[in-house]
């Protein structure tokens, strides 16, 4: 007989956070990497890491991997994409025109704490093989 809890319904049993979850290599674990990665590489061309992981309250917003600050004053929304496949064009295909708006809202949201919104922009860094940095990738609409 199944065992069953007090309701009359089985147990909840665990899932695996991934196909490699036995491994320890889960999709949050390879997003953290590739997020270390793009720091990495931004943080050698001169940019200041503001933020990481910056997320609007409630349900429904956005979130938005690295705001930082470049040299010359300009205020960078930063989305790292990561892909271990390119069967579906690999991680600069994964941005479409929803992902934008939920960055550009979240954007939106994290200027309303400043007085004087800097100058902005919106770049992508994609880490696949190697890792490429996309500077001014959309603008917010």
């Amino acid at each position: 007989m199944r065992s069953m809890n007090f309701l009359g319904k089985k147990p909840a049993t665990a899932h695996p956070a991934g196909p490699d979850a036995a491994s320890g290599n889960t999709t949050r674990r390879r997003g953290n990497a590739a997020e270390d990665q793009a720091l990495a590489c931004l943080q050698v061309a001169g940019l200041k890491l503001l933020e990481r992981n910056y997320r609007t309250p409630g349900r429904g917003g956005g979130e938005i991997d690295l705001v930082m600050r470049d040299r010359d004053g300009t205020l960078v929304f930063v989305e790292v994409r990561s892909r271990t496949n390119k069967a579906f064009g690999g991680a600069g295909a994964s941005i479409g025109a929803v992902k934008q708006r939920r960055i550009v809202f979240a954007a939106r949201h994290y200027l309303l704490r400043m007085a004087v919104p800097p100058p902005c922009r919106f770049d992508v860094v994609l880490v696949d093989t190697s890792v490429q940095w996309l500077k001014a990738a959309f603008d917010a609409q």
